[in-house]
């Protein structure tokens, strides 16, 4: 079994929630959403980013607006919805349940004579 391919499918297993966690204090475009997951070490590609975003939007989680660039050409801005907010909400209380879980399960038992 390669710890490579176990790995990659536990980071996207949390990138929706990611997402929507990066989302949630201002509206991002995709460059910005890319730079805040590289920094935690979420390795992700814009190939694989796009489809993702784009689900969510038609999900109705997120809307986006486009924003003219000094820089260059305009850039889609992303944003949550309210029912992004409240979709949000419902998977921080998952996360931390099942961090609780995973943590309980996963922690070494001490035995009586400790």
């Amino acid at each position: 079994m390669n710890i490579e391919n176990t790995k990659a499918q536990m980071r996207k297993g949390v990138l929706e929630y990611c997402i929507l966690s990066v989302l949630k204090e201002e509206d991002a475009y995709v460059a910005e959403i890319l730079d805040t997951l590289k920094e935690a070490k979420l390795l992700v590609v814009e190939g694989t980013i796009y489809p993702l975003l784009t689900r969510l939007k038609n999900a109705g989680l997120l809307s986006y607006r486009w924003e003219e660039s000094t820089s260059g050409p305009p850039r889609k801005y992303y944003g949550l919805t309210e029912t992004g907010k409240l979709f949000l909400n419902e998977l921080t209380d998952t996360w931390d349940d099942l961090q609780q879980a995973v943590r309980k399960v996963t922690s070494t038992k001490k035995s009586n004579n400790e």
